[in-house]
């Protein structure tokens, strides 16, 4: 019981060390460079799910059925734009620019705009499932704080209780040496 709880202990802290990575790389992307994104729609379900965080990497070239991400038309509450996430269908080019013509899985029309390879942010190398719940989270003060605050109070209880077994096993060995030294 006491290994299972040992190994509960250490995967929950290697998934805060993944979330806290995931957020500091997707919070500094560097342009040129892998990228993570968080999917926020579920216009790629079922292949890539809402809520799923996606590598993504530019590449030389795209071809059909790849999934891209590109610089999108739509803005957060923040007036940010929003990049989008989904695969090519069909591509031509103009001038000897790529043109990419793109839909999402779950959409029934393809996307009325079209992305030019300059828009192109890179290409979905793999995402993973619901870890994107926990990146949102971090991002926001309170949910940082959480993540931050509960592990660490957690890990300095552990370490309070093992201090404390030291120091009874400590006393509990210097009274048995007083009472054997006194019955001598």
């Amino acid at each position: 019981m006491k290994q299972l709880g040992t190994y509960g202990y250490y995967l929950f802290f290697g998934a805060l060390i993944f979330v806290a990575l995931v957020v500091v790389a997707s919070a500094f992307p560097i342009k040129g460079n892998i990228q993570i994104k968080v999917v926020e729609s579920g216009s790629m379900e079922p292949a890539i799910k809402t809520g799923s965080v996606a590598l993504i990497k530019p590449v030389t070239s795209y071809k059909i059925g790849d999934i891209i991400t590109f610089e999108g038309n739509f803005k957060n509450a923040k007036g940010q734009r929003v990049p989008t996430t989904h695969r090519i269908v069909e591509m031509r080019v103009d001038r000897g620019n790529p043109i990419y013509i793109t839909k999402g899985d779950a959409n029934e029309e393809q996307d009325t705009r079209e992305a030019t390879g300059s828009q192109v942010i890179g290409k979905v190398l793999f995402s993973i499932p619901y870890i994107g719940y926990a990146v949102e989270t971090a991002r926001q003060p309170y949910g940082f704080a959480a993540l931050i605050i509960v592990p660490a109070l957690l890990i300095i209880g552990d370490q309070a209780q093992k201090i404390w077994r030291e120091i009874k096993k400590i006393r509990g060995r210097k009274e048995h040496e007083t009472n054997s030294t006194i019955t001598q």
